[in-house]
């Protein structure tokens, strides 16, 4: 069987973190850069590029550059999009990285559980926080009976998805789409009413609130993408504490959490991104997360326990 180009059995890089992404964006600049002031080295690595090579390596996998060598740590900037069996395989990756004993934030069982809204909502209420109630099924009619019985109005939301993307505010008794417009998954959740169309973005970091803003938009949507601004907010208390929880309650070493408050002041979680932008919160607060994230990866630091 012809050798796996893995940069060679011998003598490939030794250590070092490797940050997965397509793209050195603006985030994997800042943070390369955050670790280079650390004393550590960091490469971009693509998941396309990597796979498995058993009998191959030392290790059981192709990880470009590094022939029987493993990274110090791994970070996670973007799992590229893909068929079922191409992301499977590159999910796979980071599993095995993780059963070898190298540092991987977020580590995939995190990734899966907050790429699937219904997991993730399903664990924050486990754990005790508050969210929205929320509905998730396969059957129309069902789901029509939920937006028929609502007592208000109803977010319909893709189970995969970001940035404020396919988001549908449904009043009660309004049709819902076919099932091959939502892939045939209707994730439905009570509308939170709040004072004003704001919301707040929490970016957790090893267990702390690093930073927060205000997200205001001008309709019912306030993600920055969608053209909503950011100001800067206190990531303490109340606030800060829940989006901590919220993170622990997905098994997520990092973390941005989305939190509304309602017209009463009450918080409710509504999301956890485990693979989450910061240029944003950066803008509104100064605070650069690629510090902090630098921090756990040149010293890895344990992974709190799955929930």
């Amino acid at each position: 069987m012809a050798r796996a180009r893995t940069g060679g059995r011998k003598g490939g890089q030794e250590g070092g973190v490797v940050v997965f992404a397509e793209r050195a964006d603006w985030h994997v600049r800042r943070l390369l850069a955050a670790l280079k002031r650390r004393g550590s080295a960091g490469r971009v690595l693509s998941l396309a590029a990597c796979g498995f090579a058993v009998g191959e390596t030392a290790h059981g996998l192709l990880l470009p550059g590094f022939g029987d060598t493993l990274p110090s740590a791994c970070f996670v900037r973007s799992v590229p999009a893909g068929s079922f069996e191409q992301v499977t395989l590159r999910l796979g990756v980071l599993h095995a990285l993780s059963a070898l004993g190298v540092s991987v934030t977020n580590d995939a069982r995190a990734i899966e559980r907050c790429v699937d809204k219904s997991a993730t909502t399903f664990l924050i209420a486990r754990a005790g926080l508050p969210t929205p109630r929320t509905l998730v099924l396969e059957d129309l009619k069902a789901a029509q009976s939920v937006i028929d019985a609502a007592p208000g109005d109803t977010v319909l939301k893709p189970l995969f998805g970001a940035q404020g993307r396919g988001l549908a505010r449904l009043a009660p008794k309004a049709v819902l789409p076919a099932p091959q417009a939502v892939g045939s998954v209707y994730y439905l959740q009570d509308f939170v009413a709040a004072a004003a169309p704001e919301d707040f973005r929490v970016f957790v970091v090893g267990g702390r609130a690093e930073a927060a803003m205000a997200r205001r938009g001008t309709g019912w949507i306030t993600n920055i993408h969608q053209g909503a601004t950011g100001t800067a907010v206190p990531a303490d208390g109340a606030l800060g504490l829940l989006a901590v929880k919220a993170a622990q309650a997905v098994g997520a070493d990092h973390a941005g959490v989305d939190i509304i408050a309602d017209k009463d002041g009450r918080l409710f979680v509504l999301e956890v991104n485990s693979m989450p932008a910061w240029k944003g919160l950066f803008e509104a607060t100064g605070r650069d997360m690629a510090e902090p994230l630098a921090a756990r990866l040149a010293v890895p630091a344990p992974l709190p326990a799955p929930a």
